[in-house]
């Protein structure tokens, strides 16, 4: 229907949304970075939240740690001569590292 008054008009009822619908939720999870130098924290607060971000990030990459020929091995493959140089190398590093610390 055209209405050529220039009025605004509401909806008829069977085109209005529903308004029971469950509202979005507030505060959704990473909605801000912890770090944001334009929000307004403490510098205490800034400084404990980079710390805590910088664990979990050293935490994630321990874990997710192989050796270089193990995911050749995994997908049942021979592990390249490269990885397998790098395993012997990060090896005779950890010896000699385990010795240092002895003597």
């Amino acid at each position: 229907m055209h209405v050529s008054d220039g009025d605004q008009r509401n909806a008829p009822a069977g085109e209005k949304p529903d308004m029971n619908r469950e509202r979005y939720a507030e505060g959704k999870p990473n909605a801000h970075s912890d770090t944001d130098s334009k929000d307004q924290r403490t510098l205490s607060n800034r400084l404990a939240a980079a710390q805590k971000a910088e664990a979990e990030e050293e935490e994630s990459n321990d874990a997710e740690f192989k050796p270089p020929t193990q995911v050749a091995r995994d997908h049942g493959n021979k592990p390249s001569r490269g990885a397998v140089v790098d395993e012997e190398i990060m090896n005779d590093e950890a010896e000699y590292l385990k010795n240092k610390g002895k003597a």
